[in-house]
């Protein structure tokens, strides 16, 4: 058939083209939608810790960390996010400062200080609280190297952290290597949330994240499961992306949500106004996928605790 002649594109949001009118010099105060109220999610009888890895880079860590954490929040649960890329994208979208010299991650894992000591609130949400990183992290994976026991220092300040603080939720987001950083996280934590972009590259990185993985619980953490896949930037217009998460959803169909987060313009736009999309823009397509995502791993931790007290 012939196409007609023209520009082609998939309108992933509604309106796309309407964008937030530009902020004005003299204006200090960048414009934010509430977004509506989600339902109460219910909350888990303990902490539940998620590290979000994925070796690859650009498969929507940072993105699915904290719009994830955001979602749960706005739902009514308490929330620590705490971020273990030195790049300090987590920071950076969920409006907390990490600029040089600001303590926060580096300073638990080197030099000892306690979580409480440095976690900030987020404006994104009630009960949404940050341990920002800095560019100081970069050099923390070197100076890991000779302390005792380097591989539990987070586990240790999260542990004295979650005694002293109610906190329903934990997301620890990763750079994207398996060093040292991410080595901490995953002893730290307890349940795996992998993001998986959908196109072929993505399952190559899976396959020896896995490896990783297997590697970690047979050794230093046993208690660490993968309980969650999301698939991200999902492009409705690819045969590519259909056959990508139908391989998902086979290899880890237990494991894979329902929803699938789409690409979308207004997911990437968020963090250059310190926000989540979920304050952002939350009538977008992206905003609304990741609160149903949100809500479907708060549904899911009650039915796994319902079916354990059966």
């Amino acid at each position: 058939m012939a196409r007609p002649p023209g520009p082609r594109r998939a309108r992933f949001d509604e309106a796309e083209e309407g964008l937030p009118p530009p902020v004005e010099e003299h204006e200090h105060v960048v414009p934010r939608e509430t977004p509506p109220a989600p339902a109460t999610l219910p909350a888990p009888p303990a902490p539940r810790v998620f590290v979000v890895a994925n070796q690859k880079g650009g498969v929507g860590k940072t993105t699915t960390s904290v719009n994830l954490a955001a979602g749960l929040a706005l739902g009514g649960l308490s929330v620590l996010v705490v971020d273990l890329d030195p790049q300090g994208n987590a920071s950076t979208a969920l409006g907390v400062e990490h600029s040089p010299g600001t303590p926060g991650t580096y300073e638990v894992l080197i030099g000892g200080s306690a979580i409480a000591d440095h976690v900030v609130p987020s404006t994104e949400a009630p009960r949404l609280q940050v341990l920002p990183a800095s560019i100081d992290l970069a050099g923390a994976e070197i100076e890991l190297v000779s302390v005792v026991a380097r591989e539990n220092r987070l586990l240790r300040a999260l542990r004295a952290y979650l005694a002293e603080h109610p906190t329903d939720y934990v997301f620890i987001d990763c750079p994207p290597s398996l060093g040292l950083l991410t080595l901490n996280a995953l002893v730290a934590a307890t349940e795996i949330l992998i993001p998986i972009q959908c196109e072929y590259y993505a399952l190559e990185g899976v396959s020896q994240l896995m490896r990783t993985i297997n590697l970690v619980t047979g050794e230093l953490n046993q208690d660490l499961q993968l309980t969650t896949v999301v698939l991200t930037m999902f492009d409705a217009r690819t045969r590519l992306a259909a056959q990508v998460a139908q391989e998902v959803r086979t290899h880890f169909a237990a494991e894979t949500l329902p929803t699938v987060i789409p690409r979308s313009v207004r997911i990437s736009e968020a963090p250059s106004y310190g926000q989540t999309v979920l304050t952002y823009h939350p009538d977008s397509a992206g905003a609304v996928s990741y609160l149903k995502a949100a809500q479907e791993i708060a549904l899911r931790g009650a039915a796994t605790t319902s079916e354990e007290n059966r």
